[in-house]
């Protein structure tokens, strides 16, 4: 049976615009299930993304059966770090995709969870049980999970209003002059690259970055950063050091030369996850260990006396602090 959600229309805008806000897909996914016919609006089935919808009208998605994948080899596991009835923490490793496309032909993080049967919602459909927000393939690090429809409408309100965010690790080159930085530039898709985000005032969606000094590498050519984002774009930060010239180690897609310096993995790890419990409403927050990859390079190149000093939760998070 098809999975079938209800939504009420507040305000007149855009259905697919509507849409992405409400099932977290993307608008090319919104176009799809439109152009499946799963879309209607007070009962009538629409045939067109751009439908100007009214306040008050009624939208039904009814997502379709998910095409059986072939079973695929799952040869990485996940760590876990924290579960309950409700909320699945995990550290994911860099290298995994999320969720299934077309496009990926290997075993995803929802393979993986519905290998180890773990319980996930279905509010944004088969192929993204659970995923309530997501990270690009090579970057690791903390993302909750739903396990119900409760739990997963809760935090993607909490994606909204920014009571729910992530702090990032990164080591980008060359340094950044201030020990704060921050970045306002509008984002949308790169008009000469399909691959690549570009800073576009005029099309783009608003995105903010901070970017807080952690420690020079010992020959000084690399930093180790923790960035907040105050908006979820896709590549945020790398778009956004784009603009300024730097780049994170191991970035082939936004790398500013490819005789820079290379990393087996871009060296991005989302550190620090918080959000508010859907059912205790306590402020929780976990951190993700790095991987042994991101270790040995930060051992190589910088101080790790430094390196464990300034990579103290509670002062990063303070580090941002003044700022939101």
């Amino acid at each position: 049976m098809n999975e079938i959600q209800n939504y009420t229309c507040d305000k007149a805008e855009r259905l697919d615009i509507f849409l992405v806000s409400k099932i977290e897909q993307s608008r090319s996914q919104i176009a799809q299930l439109i152009k499946k016919e799963c879309v209607y609006v007070d009962d009538k089935l629409v045939a067109r993304a751009g439908v100007k919808l009214k306040p008050e009208q009624k939208i039904r998605v009814e997502f379709p059966q998910a095409e059986e994948r072939p079973a695929l080899a799952i040869d990485f596991d996940v760590e876990i770090l924290y579960e309950d009835e409700d909320v699945l923490v995990i550290n994911k490793p860099s290298g995994v995709t999320v969720h299934p496309a077309p496009s990926v032909k290997e075993a995803t993080l929802v393979d993986w969870l519905k290998h180890k049967s773990i319980r996930l919602s279905t509010i944004s459909g088969e192929e993204r049980h659970g995923i309530v927000h997501r990270l690009d393939k090579g970057t690791s690090g903390t993302m909750v999970v739903a396990k119900n429809n409760e739990a997963h409408e809760f935090l993607s309100s909490q994606l909204q209003d920014k009571s729910m965010g992530r702090y990032y690790i990164a080591v980008l080159t060359p340094p950044l002059k201030d020990d704060i930085t921050t970045i306002e530039k509008h984002i949308a898709r790169s008009a000469h690259n399909r691959l690549k985000m570009a800073c576009e005032d005029n099309t783009g969606k608003y995105a903010k970055t901070m970017f807080k000094n952690l420690a020079l590498s010992t020959d000084e050519k690399n930093q180790l950063v923790a960035c907040k984002l105050f908006t979820g774009r896709t590549h945020q930060i790398r778009v956004h050091l784009e603009t300024i010239n730097r780049h994170i180690i191991g970035d082939h897609i936004y790398s500013i030369s490819p005789k820079q310096e290379k990393s087996e993995r871009i060296l991005l790890h989302a550190y620090i996850i918080y959000f508010i419990h859907p059912t205790s409403k306590e402020k929780l927050s976990f951190v993700a260990p790095l991987d042994a990859d991101m270790k040995e390079y930060l051992n190589k190149k910088f101080n790790m006396e430094q390196i464990n000093e300034v990579m103290d939760t509670s002062s990063i998070i303070h580090s941002f602090s003044t700022d939101s």
